[in-house]
């Protein structure tokens, strides 16, 4: 009995110090993998603060050779009950208002979000708020690229809610088990039933319909070369152009959205990239401004993920984005967060761009057009630094406000910085999608 308890009794003390020491090295292997969010907290974090806004951000300025982030910054403040009648004194034609693309972009980050989540309950929220009896209700003067940009959020609740209705669909068949595997628990509840029935009363194809409305209105009387009317060569018109055709290519498979994306940005990269492979901020901004590259980053990488290699602007477009990427890469800071300025080592760290840029690199490696190494690991960076800006109630800190052109440096490097505010609070949602998605 002695000889037995010297030899067992080590064991009671070594077994629970065991699964203890396993215990703390499976959370510190956690938290080292994603930081302080994995992208599944962070997202549901963000979205659940953008459901909780009563209003729709909105933008209202007149177009006079600039827009909110590249000239003119009126679209401050603005909210859906203010009015968007014409003023006197504009031009009709130059009058610009709608929902804001950082709400549009914000709420198409939530709902693709959702979709890879497979959370129902997530997706019918959203699809309220963003209902079509409702923003149809909101003034769009769709005759500018950065209202029309609103088309890619009606049509990804279009794509996402037929998903998740067909896989409503098969469960109803009696296919559960191919789908059982990461389904949310909404189904005992209704919620999943609510998606379907959204599929037969044409909720999903009212969305489709309207998105289809800002993508085709864009190309209406279309310029010589075939390029859209809304170019102005401003490099935040990469993303706003091209996300929106996708969208558009995405819903219906016509390959002629694809190529008219693909002619444009052909035509901006020749105009507008600088031989170091980054873009300044316009001609009256001769500057690397982190956002707004940061529109042309996520722009590429989305194009590409779509543009097959056939297309004759295939080769100079993904030339064009790995220049870029790997010009980001020299100028990552040691916290994994860019500047407000690329290239400037004084610049404060700058949250929005940050994400975008996060966000284009991990869509880059996801299809293989970056090599996981170096950056994965610039990815990881990324993103366990901007974990470190985001607040428990959802909102991204140090994101740089609607920023216009300047030849002043100090124009940049002393800018406001905000927490919460959606042009942070979109990326940030772009990116976690990017790290959950295949």
């Amino acid at each position: 009995m002695k000889a037995y308890w010297r030899f067992k009794g080590p064991l009671l003390f070594v077994l629970p110090a065991l699964f203890i020491g396993l215990a703390v090295l499976f959370c510190c292997s956690r938290t080292d993998e994603w930081g302080r969010y994995s992208p599944q907290e962070a997202g549901k974090l963000v979205i659940e603060e953008l459901l909780s806004r009563p209003e729709f951000m909105m933008l209202l300025y007149q177009e006079q050779g600039a827009n909110p982030e590249s000239g003119s910054e009126q679209e401050q403040g603005l909210t859906q009950e203010q009015e968007t009648d014409q003023e006197p004194g504009m031009n009709e034609n130059s009058l610009v208002f709608g929902i804001h693309y950082a709400e549009a972009c914000a709420g198409f980050g939530a709902v693709r979000l959702a979709g890879a989540l497979k959370d129902s309950a997530l997706l019918q929220r959203l699809a309220q708020r963003y209902a079509v009896e409702r923003t149809d209700t909101v003034p769009n003067s769709a005759n500018h690229v950065d209202v029309n940009v609103y088309g890619i959020l009606p049509l990804e609740l279009y794509r996402v809610g037929m998903a998740a209705a067909f896989r409503e669909q098969q469960i109803a068949d009696g296919n559960r088990a191919e789908i059982a595997d990461g389904m949310q628990s909404g189904i005992a509840d209704g919620t999943q039933q609510g998606v379907a029935d959204g599929a037969k009363s044409g909720k999903w194809e009212a969305f489709r319909e309207q998105g289809l409305r800002y993508a085709d209105g864009q190309w209406e009387d279309p310029l010589t070369g075939g390029l859209t009317r809304q170019v102005r060569f401003w490099i935040d018109d990469i993303w706003m152009i091209a996300s929106l055709q996708i969208q558009a290519f995405r819903v219906t498979g016509k390959p002629e959205y694809l190529e008219r994306t693909a002619r444009v940005v052909a035509v901006y990269l020749d105009k507008l990239q600088q031989p170091n492979g980054l873009f300044y901020h316009g001609t009256e901004g001769p500057f690397f401004w982190g956002r707004g590259n940061g529109w042309v980053a996520s722009g590429l990488a989305e194009l590409l993920t779509e543009l097959p290699q056939s297309d004759p602007h295939y080769s100079a477009i993904l030339d064009g984005y790995r220049r870029m990427m790997k010009a980001l890469l020299n100028y990552q800071g040691e916290d994994g967060i860019w500047g407000q300025l690329i290239d400037h080592p004084g610049s404060f760290r700058e949250t929005s761009g940050s994400a975008m840029f996060g966000y284009a690199m991990q869509v880059g490696v996801n299809r293989g057009l970056l090599p996981r190494r170096p950056y994965g690991r610039a990815v990881e960076r990324a993103w366990k630094g901007l974990g470190k800006y985001l607040n428990e109630d959802g909102t991204l800190r140090e994101v740089c406000v609607g920023t216009g052109q300047s030849t002043d440096i100090n124009h940049y490097l002393t800018r406001p910085r905000v927490a919460g505010d959606l042009h942070g609070q979109a990326p940030l949602l772009w990116f976690a999608y990017s790290l959950i998605a295949p």
